[in-house]
């Protein structure tokens, strides 16, 4: 019974030993170097347990592998034996068993850890983390994007852990966030020693379409297109290059973003201090278009002053054109300053005023009179349109286009692109109009018909045609027009229908319009004016003699 107790404590005993001597698979342990050959090391893990592993894998990326006989080193026992009998060990899991345990730790106190970029994914990269592989997005590599990471491969650099999940093996990484506090910190220090108005030397880091980035020694600073010159510049290109040192002033300085705003032109003299000097109103210069927009154009006087030429002042004739078909980019141009706004920074210039005005040019050169040959240019409801010399138009009204035919019926005999000739009736040069006549060709017939007729004469008219509204009539070949109401002084003989056509017809002339050859008649007038002309020879207010008898007698003395 004894002897039993005995066996069953030394086996207990045994049994602890073996726990307490032989390494849990799945765990570190630390070894021995005892051997390095054929690319391997071999190492003791105690109990009489050695194993393999590959020479690789106790070297960091790019490195050569540091191990030697002799070194102590911790090994990942993955299992006691294989077929061969050997402990199956792995250098690289115990460090990253190790490196997840340290990189816990920084992660939770938001400490930077130290790796080294080794490999190329997609969206990223790879980094060693001392044992741990770590995913390095590509927009977090740098502030800014990168085209080449060569140089950054292999190279031991901190990072700043974003995420980690251990149990997916899962680790997040960021440089960016690095270089980002330590930009941080250089800026707050540059931006501190900085002034606004102060003058500075920076180094162009970046151009945009806007304007370009300067380095100002580790922070940077924006210099925008319409501050680099006093001149218009289309792109920053053309004047400023990559990595070109250039002096700027500081404009404006935002404590609370940390922007700063740099300018050019403000070292330079501003050329609009002299603006009102040297280009007085009414005077004129040649400048260059340097811009074209819907409603007009752009001309640089000299570099930084530049003066718009509204869409309306840049031609007499061209009113309703696109200022890209008058003048073209680069077009050099004679101008006129036709105002100045010094607190605007606006000059108003004329292109139509540098070439004198077609309509007074034309008016010396053709006079009232005047016999002129031009194409139909238009045929609208109130005459023809003309084209004359000098690009512009003249009119023929619907009442000169003929003497024998209503001016309606008479345009129909016209086609645009006709050739005609015609007379120039009138010039306005402020309306900007001209009236033409062809009737007139061969001499104004109307002037010459009613050459000795005056107002409140007493003519014969023959009545041409009967209308709703009144009479036609014709004297010497002149139509007029006798409206209803002035047919006769008794309303109740205002009536066109007791007229007929050929009927002579006596009436006063009212009205002589040369201009519109037009002869103003009215019968009522005369009949108005004979009676008066009875009252005075034939009687009296006082006399009392009745109306009657005052026509009686006044017919009784045309009789005789």
């Amino acid at each position: 019974m004894a002897h039993n107790a005995s066996m069953e404590e030394f086996e207990a005993l045994l049994n602890e030993s073996f726990e307490m001597d032989t390494p849990e698979e799945g765990s570190v342990v630390k070894g021995k170097v005892i051997a390095v050959e054929a690319g391997q090391a071999i190492i003791d893990v105690g109990y009489k347990m050695e194993g393999r592993v590959d020479l690789k894998e106790f070297a960091d990326p790019g490195e050569q592998p540091n191990i030697n006989v002799g070194d102590e080193v911790e090994v990942f026992l993955r299992s006691a034996e294989n077929a061969r009998g050997e402990a199956v060990i792995s250098r690289e899991m115990a460090r990253r068993e190790e490196a997840w345990d340290r990189l816990e730790k920084a992660y939770a106190a938001e400490e930077r850890v130290e790796g080294a970029i080794f490999g190329r994914v997609k969206g990223g990269f790879t980094v060693d983390l001392g044992g741990a592989v770590a995913f390095l997005p590509g927009s977090q590599v740098d502030v800014r994007p990168v085209r080449d990471a060569g140089p950054l491969m292999g190279l031991k650099q901190p990072f700043q852990i974003l995420k980690m999940d251990r149990r997916r093996g899962n680790i997040v990484v960021s440089r960016r966030a690095i270089l980002e506090e330590s930009r941080a910190e250089q800026r707050a220090e540059v931006i501190s020693n900085l002034t606004e108005g102060q003058n500075v030397d920076g180094v162009v880091k970046n151009i945009t379409e806007y304007g370009a980035f300067v380095d100002l020694g580790g922070v940077d600073g924006l210099l925008h297109v319409t501050d680099m010159a006093w001149r218009r510049v289309n792109h920053p290109s053309e004047i400023l290059a990559i990595g070109e040192t250039v002096k700027v002033q500081v404009i404006k300085i935002n404590k609370e973003t940390h922007r700063i705003s740099l300018g050019m032109k403000q070292l330079q003299e501003d050329p609009w201090d002299l603006v009102a000097a040297k280009y007085p109103l009414e005077s004129t210069h040649t400048g260059r278009v340097t811009n074209i927009t819907d409603y007009g154009a752009f001309v640089e006087l000299e570099p930084g002053v530049e003066g718009l030429v509204h869409v309306s002042e840049m031609s007499w004739t061209k009113k309703n054109v696109h200022p890209g078909k008058i003048v073209s980019t680069s077009q050099e141009v004679e101008v006129m300053v036709l105002e100045i706004d010094q607190a605007k920074r606006r000059v108003s210039l004329g292109l139509k005023q540098t070439m004198r005005n077609p309509w007074e040019v034309f008016a010396e050169t053709h006079p009232e009179g005047t016999e002129v040959e031009g194409e139909v240019k238009n045929i609208t409801e109130f005459g023809l349109f003309i084209g004359l010399e000098g690009e512009i138009d003249g009119m023929v009204h619907l009442s000169d286009i003929s003497w024998d035919e209503r001016g309606e019926d008479a345009i129909q005999n016209y086609r645009k692109g006709d050739v005609v000739q015609a007379v120039v009736s009138e010039v306005d040069t402020d309306k900007e109009r001209i009236s033409l006549s062809i009737k007139n060709l061969g001499g104004d017939k109307f002037a010459e018909a009613v050459g000795g007729v005056k107002r409140g004469a007493i003519i014969t008219v023959t009545v041409t045609s009967i209308e709703d509204g009144g009479i036609e009539v014709e004297y010497e070949g002149m139509k007029s027009f006798i409206r209803r109401s002035d047919l006769s002084r008794d309303r109740a003989e205002q009536r066109p229908e007791r007229f007929s056509v050929g009927d002579k017809v006596d009436a006063r002339v009212t009205n002589i319009d040369s201009k519109s050859h037009r002869l103003g008649l009215s019968i009522k007038a005369r009949e108005i004016a004979e009676e008066k002309e009875a009252v005075q020879q034939y009687g009296s207010s006082d006399s009392g003699a009745s109306l009657g008898d005052i026509l009686g007698a006044a017919l009784k003395s045309d009789n005789d």
